[in-house]
């Protein structure tokens, strides 16, 4: 998952959040399962931060078999065990290339919705 806008412009903000589900293996993407959305016009705080991922998360088609995956700045570097009490089935940090790939997709889906709503 990613987030794009946690940045004020014109006085307002416009979060979006991108969760991807996606078949990975240790080094690539396999297959995107689904994607799911959410936004929200709520300064950037933990909480709004978390609320709208989880939004995103069930907005999958189907719940994901595996953890959420974000990279640590999205959550200000909250321990990952803090963020994960609010995801099912878990929730991580990326650990691998295929992670990473799946989290640039989910950022480039957020870019691109954030950018169709403005």
């Amino acid at each position: 998952m990613d987030i794009s806008g946690r940045h004020e412009e014109d006085g307002e903000y416009l979060m979006v959040a991108a969760a991807v589900h996606a078949v990975i293996d240790s080094t690539r993407i396999r297959s995107v399962e689904g994607m799911g959305f959410a936004a929200v016009r709520e300064g950037p705080t933990l909480d709004a931060t978390v609320a709208l991922t989880a939004e995103a998360v069930g907005d999958l088609p189907e719940p994901p078999d595996g953890p959420v995956v974000a990279e640590g700045g999205e959550f200000y570097e909250e321990p990952a065990e803090r963020i994960g009490l609010s995801f099912r089935p878990e929730f991580k940090y990326v650990e691998s290339i295929g992670e990473r790939e799946t989290v640039q997709a989910a950022h480039h889906a957020a870019y691109a919705a954030r950018d169709l709503l403005l």
